[in-house]
């Protein structure tokens, strides 16, 4: 896998893996709140923990900016049950 990218523009974050690109998408909502909305990894490079990896980058910068977590995704949301030590993120 590559590193994970952040493209503030597209509210995006994405990596790679064989050529395959993977995504985390959010929406900013109140100037404060990440909403995340989707998050899509290719079947061929399932199952390598990458959606984890783009879920905890996500994260990782909401915390560092102080912004709350709103997981509209299903993954997003199972992830921040999985983790109890982002417990304080989601609202």
């Amino acid at each position: 896998m590559d590193a994970i990218r952040h493209d503030p523009l597209r509210q995006r974050f994405s990596t790679e893996a064989e050529g395959l690109a993977a995504v985390l998408d959010y929406r900013l909502r109140d100037g404060a709140v990440m909403v995340i909305t989707h998050t899509e990894v290719p079947v061929p490079i399932g199952g390598r923990g990458i959606a984890a990896a783009l879920t905890a980058a996500a994260c990782a910068h909401a915390r560092a900016r102080g912004w709350r977590i709103d997981p509209q995704c299903s993954y997003a949301a199972r992830w921040l049950q999985r983790h109890p030590e982002h417990a304080d993120l989601r609202i």
